[in-house]
């Protein structure tokens, strides 16, 4: 099937999703994926909007790290080795999509301002090449871009050599770097390649969004998938 073909509003046949959120969260000073935004969650938020486009959607998290409550259909899977930061979990995530998808769109869970029409825009770039990514001059941005499953071997074997960095993957691979100026058709003020790190840059996508921080009692699972 040709990617470039599939048009209209429902999940995309033959992509997936990933959305990492491994992280230690360090500089928010507490879990990013349970943060409030609205009357949602964070990665519940991501979640749903990634699920508007394609389908399944995995969720790669830490051993022990608790979660929000998610949908039917979303699929969790452990990273057992989360020190191989953004590249590792990866590499999880399309090693679990394999079987069932082509290629997956890649995001992280600290990203609530993502755009449906900027996943379905990178989603239908990907043509025949390995990834699609965004540039921003030298900058990529490896967690808003498609990944073939295929990809999980070089990843694998990158990893393996120590080599950590997700530039590594875009260098190997048949990679098409889709400058930033041109996503602003669908995204027109690129908020979707927005994420948060501190306190300050949560409360610039809330007042981007409208919302106040709010916090309502989080729902979670444990790594079961239990209630806690």
């Amino acid at each position: 099937m040709n990617l470039s073909e599939v048009v209209g509003t429902h999940p995309i046949e033959g992509v997936g999703g990933v959305v990492l959120c491994g992280g230690h969260s360090e500089r928010m000073g507490r879990p990013k994926l349970s943060l409030p935004f609205g009357d949602e969650l964070m990665l519940t938020r991501i979640v749903g909007l990634l699920s508007e486009v394609v389908s399944p959607v995995i969720v790669v998290a830490a051993q022990h790290q608790q979660l929000p409550a998610l949908g039917d259909g979303v699929i969790v899977v452990r990273d057992e080795r989360p020190d191989l930061g953004p590249l590792g979990g990866l590499a999880v995530g399309l090693a679990a999509l394999q079987s069932q998808v082509q290629a997956a769109f890649v995001t992280g869970c600290d990203c609530p301002l993502l755009q449906t029409a900027f996943v379905r825009h990178m989603v239908l770039s990907l043509g025949a090449h390995d990834l699609a990514i965004p540039r921003d001059g030298k900058y990529h941005h490896p967690l808003a871009g498609v990944y073939r499953t295929s990809l999980v071997g070089q990843a694998q074997q990158l990893i393996a050599a120590g080599r950590m960095r997700p530039l590594f993957l875009i260098e190997a691979a048949d990679a098409l770097e889709i400058d930033v100026e041109e996503l602003r058709e669908c995204d027109p003020q690129l908020h979707s390649l927005l994420n948060m790190n501190t306190p300050e840059q949560y409360q610039q996508a809330l007042d981007i969004a409208g919302f106040s921080a709010g916090d309502p009692a989080p729902h979670t699972i444990d790594e079961k998938g239990d209630p806690v």
